[in-house]
């Protein structure tokens, strides 16, 4: 699940890069849309790679930005798969990360794992136990 979150945020700042360099060597349309969209894709690819370092780390905060990070891109998977070309089989990666990495997120195992408490849990008990006195 990490490494998913991990895979798609470096995919996010590679992309990112690429339109960097291409906004300032290129010969692009627009150098300053290449640019900040180059930028802004870096900063969007740092939350999942951030998330990632949490999750390994066994944070409970990073969850939230991992599971919205995989929102995000449900869209993204979506507008791929109804695209032409070599752009569907990329959608079908991503759709495949997304669904992956969502089950991965949500399972009680993980969420365990991660320390977070279930609404209604006193902190330290499990459903169904009653805190000592």
């Amino acid at each position: 699940m990490a490494g998913l979150t991990a895979l798609e945020g470096a995919a996010l700042v590679i992309g990112g890069i690429y339109m960097l360099v291409m906004g300032l060597l290129g010969r692009p349309e627009s150098p300053q849309q290449a640019e900040m969209g180059g930028l802004t894709l870096i900063a969007l690819g740092l939350i999942p790679l951030i998330a990632a370092r949490g999750l390994l780390r066994r944070r409970s905060w990073s969850r939230g930005p991992a599971l919205i990070t995989q929102i995000i891109a449900l869209p993204v998977a979506w507008t791929l798969l109804r695209s032409h070309g070599a752009l569907i089989p990329a959608g079908i990666v991503l759709a495949a990360v997304v669904l992956t990495a969502l089950y991965q997120l949500v399972r009680p195992t993980t969420i365990e794992a991660l320390g977070i408490r279930r609404p209604g849990t006193a902190t330290g008990t499990e459903p169904g136990t009653t805190p000592e006195a």
